[in-house]
């Protein structure tokens, strides 16, 4: 297997672990602010919201490997943890206070 073809069995699985880790950190700073309705109406948007993250991961993490790991994998890796973490941060920031509400 070429480290280009690593892109195709990483980016998945790289891109659901981070839909994952952002959907958990945010559903955290939910639940410490008292922010949405109920459980259930939490939870879908939570899943909604994961999803997303992971395809916009995914995405990341295939470039990255199928790219820039053909000349340098360890680039790669820290290219692609950096860059999730780059957008778990984005995503909490910009989703922890639904419509306004303040902690």
């Amino acid at each position: 297997m070429t480290r280009g073809q690593w892109g195709c069995v990483v980016a998945p699985v790289a891109g659901l672990a981070t839909g994952l880790l952002g959907s958990v950190v945010l559903a955290g700073a939910w639940r410490a602010c008292g922010v949405g309705v109920n459980g259930a109406a939490n939870g879908l948007a939570l899943v909604f919201y994961g999803a997303l993250l992971a395809i916009i991961a995914s995405v990341w993490w295939g470039v990255l490997i199928g790219c820039v790991g053909r000349w340098n994998l360890v680039v790669a890796l820290l290219g692609g943890t950096v860059g999730a973490a780059v957008m778990v941060g984005i995503f909490v920031a910009l989703l922890q206070v639904p419509n306004g509400y303040r902690c």
